[in-house]
């Protein structure tokens, strides 16, 4: 009756205030150890921060992802990824938002590709800004990181979105040519949904976002469906590793998280001993 329902309006306001302060708030740090087949020794204890959907607005501004930035460097890190859905907007809105991220610093650098909002609003100028910032944008390329005579590739594809603006499409192939085939490969994918081939192609550990993770328990399954089966964590998929981070932002058209809370993840690369 009436009084089950005075009682569910507070209820209600409290979990979109809660979900609400969920999806801004500064993320928490998640750590876990992956153990890559083939990689060398010379690379086990490797610190990867990888960051994801930071999607930079009047919502998510500057003052978060300075906070983000500062609580990334202090985590480390040999490596930083962030893998797509940096910005929403174009530049000039957002150039005060982004500044931060050329804060970002590693022993061997910060990597980065494009997710389908990089597409939306101008993609062009969005790499030249990004570039300009420290971030080596992988366009459907890869860079090799040594250690002594040891190797790692680490491999980005663009984002599928690209066809609908004339941009380059993913080329899983171009970005993996010229590696040598035993060193391991990590591969940078925005969306989750290419895992299958991305395995048959050989690469090692996949790191991808797009989904946050569903952001409600519950709808999430539709997420979950539209990314063929995936939507948030850890999965094998054939001889391959993928994780699929939560997200560290959020698009400000959903500004709501329930049980899927946002990341900054530092994934710690482990040997076969």
């Amino acid at each position: 009756g009436p009084a089950v329902l005075l009682s569910l309006g507070p209820l209600a306001l409290l979990l979109s205030a809660i979900g609400v302060w969920q999806a801004v708030r500064v993320p928490d740090v998640k750590t876990l150890e992956i153990t890559v087949p083939g990689l060398p020794q010379a690379f086990d204890g490797y610190r990867v921060v990888q960051l994801t959907d930071l999607h930079a607005s009047r919502l998510l501004n500057g003052a978060w992802m300075a906070a983000v930035a500062e609580r990334t460097n202090a985590l480390d890190p040999d490596l930083t990824v962030i893998t797509g859905d940096i910005a929403d907007g174009t530049p000039e809105a957002r150039v005060a938002d982004v500044r931060p991220l050329g804060e970002l610093r590693a022993r061997d650098g910060v990597l980065a590709i494009p997710g389908n909002h990089e597409y939306y609003a101008d993609y062009r100028r969005w790499m030249i800004a990004y570039r300009a910032l420290g971030l080596r944008m992988l366009e459907n390329e890869h860079v090799r990181i040594e250690r002594g005579d040891a190797a790692l590739a680490v491999a980005g594809v663009t984002d599928r979105q690209a066809a609908a603006f004339g941009q380059a499409q993913p080329d899983l192939a171009a970005a993996l040519e010229g590696i040598d085939p035993d060193i391991p490969v990590i591969l940078l994918d925005h969306r989750p949904g290419n895992a299958g081939e991305n395995a048959k192609a050989g690469v090692k550990l996949q790191l991808s976002g797009h989904t946050h993770g569903g952001q409600i328990l519950g709808p999430h399954v539709l997420t979950q469906w539209a990314n063929n089966g995936y939507v948030s964590g850890m999965y094998r998929v054939g001889d391959m590793q993928m994780y699929l981070s939560n997200g560290t932002g959020l698009w400000n058209g959903l500004a709501i998280r329930l049980g899927r809370p946002s990341e900054i993840t530092l994934i710690v690369l482990r040997a076969r001993r």
